[in-house]
């Protein structure tokens, strides 16, 4: 049985590219690929992309992960790997998963990289906490997970819209991650750095957890 939220994306889905590539203003997915660029991987790595929505990201992934190596999509909308799956149709190494960010399917320590693209936000509480649990689980030691986030908008009303979209996950955990994201990070990473990217609309925080 579906939940609300998923009902939610699954409607959201229909126009979800439009909005993100207009808050961003990357209508031609350029910070999709400097994010890629920073995964920092070889070929043939294993990669996963939590809550992928329409999968804008596997195929950049993909060229850095090679034919040899394996991408994988996770989202619990079925609306949203709707629509990701023309985006991979001909790549036999990108995959696409039903499932919980919060409880991914996956053996422990088996990806060479974790990113999440513009949904990290929208987890709310014990949600986003386990999520961060479980990227922790699956990454090879000394491995990154990249978080690509809108950063706080500079325009008095886009930065109102940001707020309310934030606040969709209770007023307690907007404020720590308005205030204190790098630190609530470094709960789970040992190191957490951030990246502005061009257009000063996204920044990319780089998280590394121990390698032991």
């Amino acid at each position: 049985m579906q939940t609300f939220r998923q009902r939610y994306y699954d409607s959201f889905s229909r126009f979800y590219d439009r909005f993100v590539a207009l808050h961003s203003t990357d209508r031609q997915e350029t910070l999709r690929a400097l994010l890629a660029g920073h995964i920092g991987t070889k070929k043939g790595a294993k990669v996963l992309d939590l809550c992928t929505g329409t999968g804008s990201t596997l195929s950049h992934l993909r060229k850095r992960a090679g034919r040899d190596g394996l991408v994988v999509g996770i989202d619990f909308s079925t609306g949203m790997l709707k629509k990701a799956q023309p985006k991979i149709r001909g790549f036999a190494n990108v995959h696409l998963v039903q499932g919980d960010a919060a409880n991914v399917p996956f053996k422990k320590s088996i990806f060479d990289a974790v990113t999440c693209c513009y949904a990290f936000y929208e987890l709310k509480g014990k949600t986003q906490e386990q999520c961060l649990r479980e990227i922790v689980r699956v990454l090879k030691p000394g491995k990154p997970f990249l978080m690509m986030e809108h950063d706080l908008p500079r325009k008095r009303l886009t930065r109102i819209l940001f707020y309310v979209r934030l606040l969709s996950m209770g007023l307690k955990k907007t404020l720590e991650i308005l205030r204190h994201e790098r630190d609530v990070l470094l709960h789970y990473f040992s190191s957490a750095d951030k990246i502005s990217m061009p257009g000063g609309r996204t920044k990319i925080m780089v998280c590394i957890p121990d390698k032991s």
